[in-house]
């Protein structure tokens, strides 16, 4: 009994179309090395270093499986832009500022931040001196929630 041979030609084609559904799906970065593996063994039957399906198979899957679990992170996050763990104004939660001029309970007035000017929210139960140190209890806009130091 004869056993079913794929040609090398079948390989590199299913390897087109699983890295054309890598392009065209949000799959996460897994089909790419399924189509990859195809392709290589593909090219590997052409050049006449495998033969039978089974070994085929076998190099496919220990190719892909490999693949997706030693290289798929370091390409990920080589691709993949960079996102921000917070933003930027949430990391000026809990710093100093110093008030550019009195600041009631609940009044708005200016600090100063990091070199910038801020309006700022008195959110304490006392008044804030000019040139007194408050602490930013929260980021709301362009708006900055102290209390006194």
């Amino acid at each position: 009994m004869e056993e079913f041979a794929v040609s090398w030609w079948l390989w590199i084609v299913l390897g087109v179309l699983l890295l054309v559904g890598e392009i065209l799906t949000p799959g996460g970065f897994y089909i790419f090395f399924f189509g990859a593996s195809a392709m290589a063994v593909g090219l590997l039957k052409l050049l006449g270093f495998t033969q039978g399906l089974i070994s085929e198979g076998l190099l496919f899957a220990g190719l892909a499986i490999c693949g997706v679990a030693f290289l798929r992170k370091p390409l990920m996050e080589k691709f993949q832009p960079k996102t921000a763990a917070q933003p930027d104004e949430d990391r000026l939660v809990g710093e100093m500022a110093t008030a550019s001029q009195e600041i009631a309970p609940g009044g708005i007035g200016k600090v100063e931040l990091r070199g910038s000017v801020w309006n700022a929210e008195n959110i304490g139960d006392s008044p804030i001196a000019p040139s007194e140190r408050c602490r930013v209890i929260a980021v709301e806009g362009l708006t900055l929630h102290v209390r006194r130091g």
